[in-house]
Order: C-alpha cells, then structure tokens, then sequence
C-alpha cells in the first residue's frame, strides 16, 4: 500500500518508487492475470488444455478397467478458475467433445456411459456460471479498489520532484490493506512565503481518519498559500479541525471527538540555513545529515483539536538546517513498530548506525526505503496502524 515517492509517472503516484507494501515482501497487488501472462500474452488457457490432453492420452493408454476419463470434468472446473467466461465455456464443450470421443474409443467396451456424460455436461456448465460470478465479483473489487486509489490519490496527492525546491520522498503503508487509505496524510505547499510542509496522523482508522485528513489538507493548502505568518497557518488547521469535530458531531456520528498530531515545517526564503517548526503533539522530526543524526526540539503543542484546553497560541521555533542535511518525518506507525518480544523499533539509532556505514543514506529516497524496509523487518510485516515515512531537505 511501501513506496518511495518523487514525481509524477504514468500512475499519477509520482516518479521513483511509489510502493505500497501491506506486509513484508509484498511488492502491491498482482492480480492473476498478471500472473498468467508470457511477454504480455495470456497463457490462462494452457493449464487446462494440458489437464484435457493428459486425461484423454492416459486413459486412451491404460486398460479397461482404469478409467479416468470422467475426470475431465475437471478441466472446466479449473478453467473457471483463471481464465475468462468465453474460455470456460469453449473448455467445458471441449471436455464434452473430448469424453465422447474417448469414452467411443472401444465400441461395447469399457463404456462409462451415459451418467458420466450427464456429469461432465452439467460440470461444464456448472463450471461456466461460476466462472461469471468470479468475473463479476473481481470486476466489483477492482472498480472498488479503483475508488480507493482515486480517494487516497484525491487525499495524498502526488508531488512533483524538487516541488517548492524540495527534493522529498515518501512512503505510505495502509494498515488496512483492503481499504488502502488511512489517516495518515503529508503535503508540500510552496507560495509566495516560502515553501510550507505537514505531515500528521489522524487519531483512529477508517472513513472518518481520511475525512478528517481531507478537511486538514485542504486548509493547509489555501493557508500555508496565502498566510504570510506560520502562526497563523497554524492557527487555521487549529480551527479547521475544530469545525470538523462539530460537524461530525452534529451528524450524530461516534468519532465527533477526533484530533490528530502534526509537524508543520516552514523553510523561509529568507534564511536558507534554518527552518520553522510548530508541533502538534507529534513526534518531533529527525535530522539525518553526514554528521549524524539529531531530533528537532519536542515542544508542548497539543495535537489539533486539543488546542482550546490551553488557549495558548501555536509556538514556532527556528531551527539550523545545513543545506547537506534531511528532515525525517514518521508516524507512530514507525515509532509503535513491535517486533515478537514487545520492543519498539529504534529509529534513531538504527539511523545512526546506516549513516556512518553510508552516508549517502541521507539522500531522501535512500531514507525513505531504509526506513521502510527496517520497519517491516522490526514488525515482521505485520503493520498495527498506517505508516507514514517522509523525507525532506532542501533542492541543491
């Protein structure tokens, strides 16, 4: 659901690599018919054209008392399972043709008469008619999946390489491999202002997370656009995930009291060694460059939708950012990642340890697969909440 993110490509997800990876190994979603392809030509049909040849040769070749040609039954059977409904049908007639013609071989011999034709009559149409639900049900999952992947498309919009003078990565990994959108939810906004950066996690999973994330990324980018003060950007998500509590909750709905953690990041024009940085009760960032790896200050914002038990205005802080390093970004599925005695995935040290063995772990797209990779190892696969893994520094 991993994949490393850069640019735009054929797909819409962006050039690079764009992978989604619901557990360890998995490379997406193959579907059988990518499975059963030879340079781009179906080859469904040879499996159950070598079960009818092999049926009637051995049973051609085997004495009377063996046999076996009712069990040709079973190649409409298996036709059903990967190939089309025309194909079925063509097999399940073939197979009748086939038992006639074998079962015809010994005229008053060995005969398995007529009750064995009804059965593979009735199984090849049986076969046939399942064959249709199949199709119908994989074209209702693909157009299914279909909306999935514009929703989560619509949400986490693809970025364009060295977008607002970022040079970025990321990967995102749904825990709900069926669904394939969560509450996670990242964006680069550049304006006349500089170039702003969120990256944030919706408390809960479902419909109402990506709702929620919806609501968030949409006034961040009309704000982080227009807003020429971080404060008040900050301020309007504040507000914005506000309004969409109330809103929820006048619906009647039970996930009215949702709020979400961020990382609001500012690169100022003004300032090409530095960058801004409000918290919303996230984790702080990770600074990964050739010196090694830091955290950003932890700050005491509280996540958004939180923000009027203090009253407190958002608190930005300037942090040095050498042109060679790269901000890391993650949800707390990284952070949370269990491997089987309970123990949390080290991030920071594991970063350490990569970048002195290869610094050119730094470069975002190199960051970002690491990280992945790690953290499915850590977890065996197994992903208890959406992932997030983002990297950020500035265009060289």
């Amino acid at each position: 659901m991993g994949h490393v993110s850069g640019g735009p490509d054929s797909s819409g997800e962006g050039s690079g690599l764009r992978v989604r990876y619901p557990r360890a190994g998995r490379r997406g979603v193959v579907h059988r018919h990518q499975l059963l392809q030879v340079r781009g030509r179906s080859v469904a049909w040879v499996p159950p054209l070598l079960l009818l040849v092999a049926i009637a040769v051995v049973d051609v070749n085997t004495p009377g008392e063996f046999r076996i040609v009712s069990w040709i039954v079973l190649v409409p059977g298996i036709a059903a399972a990967i190939c089309g409904v025309w194909g079925t049908a063509v097999f399940a007639v073939l197979a009748l043709i086939t038992y006639v013609l074998v079962d015809s071989a010994w005229p008053n011999r060995f005969q398995a008469g007529l009750s064995d034709f009804v059965l593979v009559a009735v199984g090849g149409v049986l076969a046939t008619l399942a064959c249709v639900v199949r199709v119908r049900d994989e074209r209702r999952m693909l157009h299914m999946r279909h909306i999935a992947d514009t929703t989560r498309r619509t949400v986490l919009r693809p970025l364009p390489p060295s977008w607002g003078g970022l040079d970025h990565a990321a990967v995102y990994l749904a825990a709900d491999t069926e669904a394939r959108v969560g509450g996670d939810f990242y964006d680069i906004q550049p304006g006349p202002h500089g170039t702003r950066v969120l990256l944030g996690d919706v408390q809960g999973k479902g419909l109402g997370a990506v709702e929620a994330a919806a609501a968030l990324l949409g006034t961040f980018r009309e704000a982080g656009f227009h807003e020429p003060d971080l404060v008040t950007v900050a301020r309007r998500l504040e507000t914005r995930m506000v309004r969409h509590r109330g809103h929820t909750a006048a619906l009647g709905r039970g996930d009215g009291d949702r709020f979400a953690t961020a990382v609001l990041l500012a690169f100022p024009p003004d300032a090409p060694d530095a960058v801004d940085l409000v918290l919303f009760g996230h984790e702080p960032p990770l600074v990964v460059g050739r010196a090694g790896v830091r955290s950003l200050p932890a700050g005491d914002g509280l996540p958004l939708g939180l923000g009027d038990l203090t009253g407190a205005p958002p608190q930005v802080r300037r942090v040095p950012l050498a042109a060679d390093e790269t901000l890391l970004l993650v949800t707390d599925g990284v952070t949370e990642a269990r491997d089987d005695t309970g123990c949390f995935y080290p991030l920071s040290d594991d970063l350490a340890r990569v970048v002195v063995a290869d610094p050119r772990t730094t470069d975002p797209h190199r960051l970002v697969a690491h990280v992945r990779d790690a953290t499915l190892r850590h977890c065996g696969g197994h992903l208890a909440d959406d992932t997030t893994v983002f990297a950020v520094r500035r265009h060289r």
